[in-house]
């Protein structure tokens, strides 16, 4: 898994989505890792094909206002 920092990911943006197709990038804030970002195809492959086209999907584990 590549990781990158969150300046990294908001300048290349288009690198970012390029990356993320390959394998899952995990994107760190302050050296620590915040966030991972994956494919489309690999998020259908997780949640279940029908979820992931907007029927009964939930977040999990998104930190409340204000927490990190």
């Amino acid at each position: 898994m590549q990781r990158i920092s969150a300046r990294e990911a908001k300048n290349g943006f288009g690198r970012l989505i390029d990356m993320a197709r390959a394998e899952p990038v995990t994107i760190e804030k302050h050296g620590r890792a915040v966030v991972v970002v994956i494919a489309f195809e690999e998020y259908e492959r997780l949640v279940g094909h029908e979820d992931a086209k907007g029927r009964d999907v939930k977040l999990v584990g998104r930190p409340a206002k204000g927490e990190q």
